[in-house]
C-alpha cells in the first residue's frame, strides 16, 4: 500500500479546506455572533416573488449561478407567477425562457412536471412539508431546505458548495457529504441562529471565503478558522 507523506497530506488538506487534525470545538457562538453583526437578516440571491417562483428559482440554479437564473427568470417569472400558469405557457415556451441556463431542457421538463402535481395534489399551492416537497420532480433535499426556510421560516441548513467548504475550514464539520454536514450544522448552531445561518455561511463562501484565493484579510472570522491555505 502506497504511504502518504506529510507534504501530501499538508496539500490535501490545503486543497479541500479540512483540518488535518482533531481539534477543540469550534467557537460556534462567536462565530454566527459576528456574522449576525454584519448582516443581521441575510438575503438569498434568487429573485422571486412568492413561494412557487422561489421553487422554480431553486431547481433552476442546480449547476448554475444565481445571477444566470435571475437573468432568465425574470422574463418567465413575469408570464407565470402560478403552476396554472406555467402551464399554460408549456414546456415549449418554458425551454424557450431558460435555455441560457445549464441543462435547459431537462430542468424545463421538471418545471412542468413539478407544476402538474402541484396543481393535482396540492391546489396549485406549494407544501409546507419536506416529503411532499421531496417528491416534486427536480425537487431534492438541498432544494427543499432552501424552499422551507425562505418561503416557510423554518431553521433549515442548504448545504451547498459554498456552505460544505465553509464548515470544514471553520471547523463545525468534517462530514464527507451535504447530509453529513447538514447534521452538524442541526447539531452545532444556536438556535437563535438556525433561520439565517445557512445563508451567512452561503454569503460568506461566495464572496470571502472562495474556494481559490479566499479574502482572508477581510475575513471576520480569520482568527477562528482552522483553514490552513489562509492567506494571513
Amino acid at each position: 500500500m502506497k504511504r502518504t507523506t506529510g507534504g501530501a497530506r499538508k496539500a490535501a488538506a490545503a486543497t479541500t479546506g479540512r483540518p488535518r487534525h482533531k481539534a477543540a470545538a469550534p467557537p460556534v457562538e462567536e462565530i454566527f455572533a459576528r456574522f449576525a453583526a454584519i448582516e443581521p437578516e441575510p438575503k438569498g440571491e434568487l429573485e422571486h416573488v412568492n413561494a412557487y417562483t422561489l421553487l422554480v428559482a431553486v431547481v433552476l440554479s442546480a449547476q448554475a449561478t444565481d445571477v444566470g437564473v435571475n437573468k432568465a427568470t425574470r422574463a418567465l417569472f413575469r408570464l407565470a407567477d402560478t403552476p396554472g400558469k406555467m402551464l399554460a405557457l408549456g414546456e415549449e415556451r418554458v425551454r424557450d425562457l431558460v435555455k441560457t441556463i445549464g441543462l435547459f431542457r431537462n430542468k424545463a421538463k421538471n418545471v412542468i412536471l413539478l407544476s402538474q402535481k402541484l396543481v393535482a395534489e396540492h391546489g396549485g399551492e406549494v407544501p409546507d412539508d419536506r416529503a411532499a416537497l421531496e417528491a416534486l420532480p427536480g425537487v431534492g433535499r438541498k432544494t427543499a431546505n432552501v424552499v422551507l426556510n425562505m418561503a416557510f421560516g423554518h431553521p433549515t441548513m442548504a448545504v451547498d458548495t459554498h456552505v460544505f467548504r465553509v464548515s470544514h475550514r471553520l471547523g463545525l464539520s468534517s462530514g464527507k457529504t451535504p447530509e453529513a454536514v447538514e447534521r452538524d450544522l442541526v447539531r452545532l448552531v444556536p438556535a437563535r441562529y438556525g433561520l439565517h445561518a445557512h445563508h451567512w455561511l452561503i454569503l460568506h463562501g461566495r464572496y470571502t471565503c472562495k474556494a481559490r484565493n479566499p479574502a482572508c484579510e477581510r475575513c471576520p472570522v480569520q482568527e477562528l478558522c482552522r483553514f490552513e491555505g489562509k492567506t494571513v
